[in-house]
């Protein structure tokens, strides 16, 4: 019976074949040195369509021979085509699509069969649970699992590792907890995964719980056990209780097994005992990529960053050839120990060998375009990210936000905001923060409201990014709302840079007395921060009195801090007491302090163009000074008139004049005007905070040459359109 019908099967199929398109030669030589059945597969695998009503006990063959030669296509139109497939066809095709990276397709094959009334056993679950579990998605590990209990397979204890195991990927502990909670019988693998889950989703401490509450119900922990908990010691910095567990592994024996030892290496070494992971490290008798892996990423975290290199270098020397992990722990190292040009040469080696970036390369790289505030390269991650469809994670795609934000693309920072699918506590703060620095405080105000009807929680870091919001902005009543509902309706204590922030907010405001009187209310110790947002305001309103009261402070928290003595400074040769002024340089002088030197940068093409005080190193020095001279004469004809209040030289006024039209600043937006290559706008960095007559010229310097200039100094950007700019004049 089961001859006749793949006789009849295959001549059907080959007439259907030949009334297509006539067979090539190739294909009768290949049926002749094929055996029987196998040259049956072979033309079904080549015909233009798939046979119908294919019996059940062929289905799974020829599934398999289209599998066989990764066919997924005409696998999926096979197992349509059988009317009845068995248990066995079906976990197969599930099976098969998770492990070629394709989960989406298992799980809605599985949600298929009900449709068709077919139900599932064991296999099927299982399969079905993987899938969940690889493509991350907890709906639909809790469609499989209210499935399970509908066709009473819970019971299966196996069944209920894989759902504890999914629900683990899918970072839904509550899922976990009740497959785990109804087990009447837990093997070592549930308690495993149900530990491992609680670790994977943040909860250390209740994975630490589950590893004890398992010795207590008298099952034996096994090497898996072991080496995932490890992270929850790691995490909590919690050294005794690694401790106990290595005691642990070396008296069950588990001491030689390689993942141990690498969980032990990276325990140790987050716990800051690196003469301890060294060793367990250099005892190890076997040692993979893991391992090394491990002490690489010990030594970045400890801040040990040239032996981390020498470690890394010593890989390569001894054959241990470097695998993603290796070279995203020396990219990521290279960042936190802040190497950033380190890290993105790197990354161009890392490709160069062969190496594609993922998920952990693209978060760990897009900090570095942040830093050098390099859009061109921001630009280019993203291009690849988007290329080579990297699915970005919650932190690649808030690294995105946060670099388009810092380099000064507030809107495209916004676009791939908008374009999360899921937005954690993290994601929300990144896009208030680039907002507030951006002087948008209104806008901090609606995603603040957006992100609580959301039902995000908000965390201190939220209310920091708010209040600042509202002070760049001076909300001063919405920054008091906002402060007053912390403890009230959020339960959050506000700490010292929620004070410091109202504060700012006080004083940008000009109500220096209440700002002041806020200080002196705080529960605990006034921060250079909340003198310093005081001070920074008294230049502005011009109140000597407080200025002295806070500079005096400052000089008491921060004596090394050159930014406050210029400040007060500045303050009292504006009041042109003379005396008092040079009092505080000659306190500079006394303590060794001098001024950080002012420099402005942007990037033209590949190159980074860096600009100080009267610079005229750059290649184009003559005509950038030439430019400024017949632009100011068109600032003047507008109105502008240079404020010499900023040129502190004991000088006459036509060279106070000159000497302003020297400020980095301006050399580098002229110089970005002349090389603008048909650009709307020109984007310039400052080390310090931009002065007053710069900032007034900016502004002409939009109006009259009718372009967007972008500048971000310390403390905030500041956006020049048609004569205005975007913090009204208060930074």
């Amino acid at each position: 019976m089961h001859h006749n019908c793949m006789v009849s099967l295959s001549i059907d199929l080959y007439r259907h074949l030949a009334l297509d398109y006539s067979p090539h030669k190739m294909y009768h030589h290949r049926l002749l040195t094929l055996s029987h059945h196998n040259r049956i597969l072979h033309l079904i695998l080549v015909a233009p369509s798939v046979p119908t009503n294919i019996p059940s006990h062929l289905g799974l063959r020829l599934l398999k021979a289209a599998l066989n030669v990764g066919d997924f296509r005409r696998a999926h139109q096979l197992f349509d085509n059988i009317p009845q497939p068995n248990p066995t066809t079906c976990s197969t095709l599930i099976s098969a699509f998770t492990a070629h990276g394709l989960p989406n397709e298992a799980i809605n094959l599985f949600a298929s069969l009900r449709a068709r009334g077919i139900k599932p056993d064991k296999l099927v679950f299982l399969a079905a649970a993987k899938a969940c579990g690889a493509f991350g998605d907890a709906l639909r590990a809790k469609e499989v699992h209210d499935d399970a209990i509908r066709c009473g397979m819970m019971a299966d204890v196996f069944l209920a590792n894989a759902l504890i195991h999914a629900y683990g990927k899918c970072k839904c502990v509550q899922g976990a907890r009740h497959v785990f909670d109804d087990l009447v019988v837990k093997d070592v693998v549930s308690w495993t995964s149900m530990s491992s889950c609680y670790v994977n989703c943040g909860l250390p401490r209740q994975g630490l719980a589950v590893f004890r509450e398992m010795g207590w119900s008298g099952v034996k922990p096994n090497s898996i056990t072991v080496s995932s908990v490890l992270p929850a010691c790691s995490e909590l910095k919690d050294l005794k209780s690694g401790r106990a567990i290595h005691g642990f592994a070396v008296r069950h024996g588990m001491i030689e097994n390689v993942f141990v030892c690498s969980a032990l290496v990276s325990m140790y070494a987050r716990c800051l005992s690196m003469k301890q992971a060294r060793l367990v490290f250099d005892l190890m008798p076997h040692r993979d990529v893991v391992s090394w892996n491990g002490v690489l990423t010990a030594y970045f975290t400890n801040k040990e960053y040239d032996k981390g290199l020498a470690f890394f270098s010593r890989m390569s020397k001894e054959g241990v050839k470097a695998d993603e992990a290796t070279w995203n722990a020396v990219i990521g190292g290279c960042m936190e120990n802040g190497q950033t040009e380190e890290a993105l040469e790197m990354l161009r080696k890392m490709q160069n060998i062969g190496f594609k970036p993922n998920q952990i390369t693209i978060s760990s790289i897009l900090p570095a375009c942040s830093i050098l505030e390099s859009l061109r390269m921001g630009k280019e991650v993203h291009c690849y990210v988007l290329r080579h469809w990297i699915i970005g994670d919650l932190t690649s795609t808030t690294a995105l936000v946060y670099m388009y934000a810092k380099c000064g693309e507030l809107n495209l920072s916004r676009n791939v905001f908008d374009m999360m699918p899921r937005k954690d506590v993290v994601a929300w703060n990144t896009m208030i923060i680039a907002n507030a620095m951006h002087g948008n405080g209104k806008e901090v105000l609606l995603l603040f409201d957006s992100m609580l009807r959301s039902g995000v929680k908000p965390n201190a870091v939220t209310f920091t990014g708010v209040l600042s919001g509202c002070s760049h902005s001076r909300l001063v009543e919405e920054g008091l709302q906002i402060f007053n509902s912390m403890s009230r309706v959020h339960l959050i204590e506000p700490d010292a840079n929620h004070y410091s922030c109202m504060v700012d907010i006080f004083s940008r405001a000009g109500r220096l007395d209440e700002a002041y009187e806020f200080i002196l209310k705080m529960p605990m110790e006034p921060t250079a921060s909340a003198w310093g947002a005081l001070l920074g305001a008294c230049r502005v309103y011009k109140n000597v009195k407080l200025a002295k009261i806070s500079a005096k402070k400052l000089f008491e928290i921060e004596p090394n801090n050159p930014g406050s003595y210029v400040s007060l400074f500045n303050i009292l040769v504006t009041a042109k007491l003379w005396s008092e002024a040079s009092e505080t340089r000659t306190l500079m002088k006394e303590r060794g302090i001098t001024k950080t030197p002012g420099c402005s940068w942007l990037q033209v093409g590949n190159r980074v163009h860096t600009f100080v005080v009267g610079d005229k190193n750059n290649m184009e020095s003559i005509k950038i000074y030439n430019f400024l001279d017949k632009l100011g004469e068109k600032m003047k004809l507008a109105g502008y008139k240079p404020d010499t209040d900023y040129v502190l030289q004991d000088v006459d006024q036509e060279e106070k004049v000159e000497s302003l039209c020297n400020h980095s600043e301006k050399l580098a937006v002229a110089f970005g005007i002349l090389n603008l290559n048909g650009q709307s706008s020109i984007r310039v960095f400052k080390n310090l905070r931009i002065c007053g007559d710069c900032h007034n010229a900016i502004k002409f310097i939009s109006k009259v040459v009718g372009v967007t200039i972008i500048v971000r100094d310390s403390l905030r950007f500041h956006h020049f359109r048609n004569g205005n700019c975007s913090c009204q004049d208060l930074w």
